[in-house]
C-alpha cells in the first residue's frame, strides 16, 4: 500500500510539472513568439489540424489534405465567391456573383486575379476544375456534374475592363437544383490549370497518381498566404505581399499578420490552456464553461449565453428499417422522453438556444422558415409522461425491476423488444454527454436503450451502411446557401434509397426513411425536396418548408438534440484585437481561414 501511495504521489507531481511546463511555454511564446516568428507578426490559430500533415494537394480527398488546403479553407486556394452566414449575402473573391436564377448562375471573374507565379486566373482554370469531375470519378467535382450541365464563357466590358463572364448552366435533365450550384461556387477552390494539367500529363493522365503528390514545395496559389514549412508539431504559412486581392479587394492594404501558425495539439485541454495563456489567438475547439476563461481575455461572439451563433443541428439518426424503430409512434415517444434542457446545460455548457421541434432551426437565417404554431401542434417536446402514454397507446409495455430501474419492454404482440443502442464515436466529449443524457431520459420513460460508444474507425463506416439502431450525426454541418434544404435532403431524401446489407451505402438518408414502393411511402417528401430549390417566391418557399417540416415532425425519422454553432469561434485579445463579435459584426463568427471570415486578417490590430 505504501508503494502504491508513493507511485500516486510521483504521478501527481509529474502531472503538475508537465502542466506547469505547458503553461510556462505558452506564456513564453505569448511574450516573445517562437524563434523566427515575432509575436507581433504572427497569428496562432488552431482546431482544424489534429494529426500529422500528409499532403497539401488541393486535388486530394478533402479529409486527406492538411490545413489550410482541405475542407473549405481559402488562404492558399480560393473559391469564386464567398458566403456570409450572418446576412446570407454573397461576397466577391476570384469572381463576383452577377445573377442567380433557375436556368443559370452567372459569375464575373475578377480581371486582376492572379496566381503566385504571375499568370492570370482565367475561365480556363475554372473550367479545368469542374471538368475534372467529368474526366475522373475520384475528383471532388464529380458530384457537380449532376447539377451543372455546362459552363458558358462570354467576354464582356465592365466599367471599361475586359471581363470573362461565366454562366453555370443548371442541369435540367439532372438534379435541376440551382441551390447546390451556389453551394459549390462558394466551396470549390480553383486551381491553376497550367500547373495541374502538366502534372496529369507527366503522370500519364493518372488522376490517382496526381492526387498522391504532396504539392508542398512552393505551390502556385491565388490566396493571400502560402506554405512556409510544416512538421508534426505545426504548420506555418507566410503572407504573400504581392497578393492580387490586396489592391483589388482591400484598397491596397495587406493582411496584418505576416505569419499564421497552426500548432498541432493532441487534446482539447492543450488548446484551452494555450488560449488562456495567450499562446493561441483563436480556436474552434469545444471548451466547456467558456465564460470562466473571460478573465484571461478569452472571448466568444456573444458575451453571454448561448455565446455562439447557431448553425448546426446534431441529432440521433434512426434506422427506420428495424422494429420497433420502424414505428413512428415509437420514434415520437423517444422524442418526448429526451430532456433537451439538460442537454443544453449539461452537455454543451448552455451553448444552445432553447430547442424547438422540427428540422428547421428557429434562429438565424433559416428562422424565417420556422413556424411556431406547427411546432406546438405537430411537434413533440420533452414530456416523459406523454412519452409513456404514446408507448402505451401503441401497445408497448415497459417492465421495471424492484429498484425502479428498467428491465425490458415488450411490443403489442407481447414479444420482448431487443435492447437498442446509440452508436457514437468514443472520446467526443460533447457527443458522449448528449448520448448519455438521451439514454437516461429514454430509459426513465421505459425505452430499453443503451450507449454504444465505438472507435471512429467503426463509426464512419456504420453511417452510410446503415449498420446501427440510432447513430449520432450532424448533417449539413456548414452554413451554406442551401440551408435548410440541404439538412432535409440529408435526412429525408429517398432519391438513392438502398436497403441495408451487402455493399449498399447511402450518403444521405442513412436511416433509410420513406422507402419507395412500400405502403408507407410518402411521395410528397421527395416532391417537396425537388420543388424547393426551384422556388424564388418567398411566400411559396415558406409554405413548402412548412409542409416538409410538418411531415418530419409527424414521422420523426431523427431526433434533433440541440442547436450548436457551425464553428466554436473563440478568440484571445491578449495579443490581437478587433476580432468580430456581436458588437462589431464585420465578418461571420468563423476563424479567418474560411468563407467571408478571411477579411478578419485585414482588420486585426496588435493589442495595446
Amino acid at each position: 500500500m505504501k508503494m502504491k501511495g508513493l507511485s500516486q504521489i510521483k504521478y501527481l507531481l509529474v502531472s503538475a510539472l508537465l502542466l506547469g511546463l505547458i503553461s510556462c511555454q505558452a506564456k513564453k511564446e505569448t511574450e516573445t513568439g517562437e524563434v523566427g516568428f515575432p509575436r507581433s507578426k504572427t497569428l496562432y490559430l488552431a482546431g482544424s489540424q489534429w494529426g500529422d500533415p500528409n499532403t497539401f494537394n488541393p486535388l486530394a480527398e478533402s479529409w486527406q489534405a492538411a490545413w489550410p488546403v482541405g475542407d473549405r479553407f481559402n488562404l492558399m486556394y480560393e473559391p469564386l465567391i464567398t458566403y456570409n452566414s450572418l446576412d446570407g449575402k454573397f461576397e466577391p473573391l476570384l469572381g463576383t456573383l452577377i445573377s442567380k436564377g433557375n436556368d443559370s448562375i452567372v459569375v464575373d471573374i475578377n480581371p486582376e486575379a492572379k496566381w503566385s507565379d504571375g499568370n492570370p486566373v482565367t475561365s480556363a482554370d475554372v473550367k479545368f476544375v469542374f471538368e475534372l469531375g467529368r474526366r475522373f470519378k475520384g475528383a471532388a467535382t464529380a458530384y457537380a456534374v449532376e447539377f451543372i450541365s455546362g459552363i458558358n464563357v462570354a467576354n464582356v466590358d465592365v466599367n471599361g475592363a475586359k471581363v470573362e463572364r461565366l454562366s453555370f448552366m443548371v442541369n435540367k435533365k439532372g438534379r435541376n437544383n440551382p441551390l447546390v450550384i451556389l453551394d459549390l461556387l462558394q466551396a470549390i477552390r480553383i486551381v491553376p490549370a497550367h500547373v495541374f494539367e502538366k502534372l496529369l500529363a507527366d503522370n500519364n493522365n493518372d488522376f490517382g497518381a496526381v492526387q498522391k503528390l504532396k504539392i508542398d514545395a512552393n505551390p502556385v496559389v491565388s490566396g493571400p498566404y502560402n506554405l512556409e514549412n510544416y512538421s508534426n508539431e505545426k504548420i506555418v504559412i507566410k503572407r504573400r505581399d504581392d497578393y492580387w486581392g490586396n489592391k483589388s479587394l482591400y484598397a491596397g492594404k495587406m493582411p496584418v499578420p505576416q505569419f499564421i501558425i497552426h500548432p498541432i495539439f493532441k487534446s482539447n485541454d492543450h488548446f484551452a490552456i494555450a488560449l488562456q495563456q495567450g499562446g493561441l489567438d483563436a480556436s474552434q475547439t469545444f471548451i466547456p464553461r467558456i465564460w470562466m476563461k473571460k478573465k484571461d481575455k478569452v472571448n466568444t461572439w456573444f458575451e453571454s449565453s448561448p455565446y455562439f451563433t447557431s448553425g448546426a443541428l446534431p441529432l440521433l439518426l434512426i434506422n427506420t428499417t428495424k422494429a420497433p424503430l420502424n414505428d413512428k409512434n415509437f420514434r415520437r415517444a423517444m422524442a418526448a422522453a429526451i430532456n433537451y434542457a439538460d442537454i443544453k446545460e449539461l452537455a454543451v455548457s448552455g451553448y444552445s438556444p432553447d430547442m424547438q421541434p422540427g428540422l428547421i432551426m428557429a434562429v438565424g437565417l433559416e428562422g424565417k422558415y420556422f413556424n411556431a404554431e406547427d411546432a406546438k401542434a405537430v411537434g413533440v417536446s420533452y414530456n416523459p409522461e406523454n412519452a409513456k402514454k404514446i408507448l402505451a397507446d401503441a401497445g408497448y409495455k415497459s417492465v421495471f425491476k424492484s429498484d425502479g430501474s428498467l428491465d425490458y419492454m415488450t411490443d403489442k404482440a407481447g414479444n420482448r423488444v431487443p435492447t437498442l443502442s446509440i452508436t457514437s464515436p468514443a472520446g467526443w466529449s460533447d457527443w458522449e454527454a448528449m448520448v448519455r443524457l438521451a439514454v437516461k431520459g429514454m430509459r426513465d420513460a421505459g425505452i430499453d436503450i443503451r450507449e454504444g460508444f465505438v472507435d471512429a474507425g467503426l463509426y464512419w463506416p456504420a453511417l452510410p451502411s446503415g449498420n446501427f439502431d440510432l447513430i449520432m450525426h450532424k448533417p449539413a454541418a456548414s452554413v451554406t446557401p442551401s440551408l435548410p434544404w440541404s439538412r432535409f435532403e440529408a435526412i429525408m431524401s429517398s432519391r438513392n434509397w438502398a436497403p441495408v446489407g451487402g455493399d449498399n451505402k447511402m450518403n444521405e438518408n442513412q436511416g433509410r426513411y420513406n422507402q419507395p414502393g412500400t405502403k408507407g411511402y410518402n411521395p410528397a417528401v421527395d416532391s417537396l425536396l425537388k420543388l424547393i430549390p426551384t422556388l424564388s417566391d418567398e411566400g411559396k418557399l415558406v409554405q413548402a418548408y412548412r409542409e416538409l417540416n410538418k411531415i418530419f415532425m409527424q414521422d420523426q425519422p431523427a431526433l434533433p438534440l440541440c442547436y450548436l454553432p457551425e464553428q466554436f469561434y473563440e478568440y484571445s485579445s491578449k495579443n490581437w484585437e478587433n476580432w468580430p463579435n456581436e458588437k462589431a459584426p464585420y465578418a461571420p463568427p468563423l476563424l479567418p481561414w474560411v468563407g467571408a471570415s478571411t477579411k478578419i486578417l485585414w482588420n486585426l490590430k496588435l493589442a495595446k
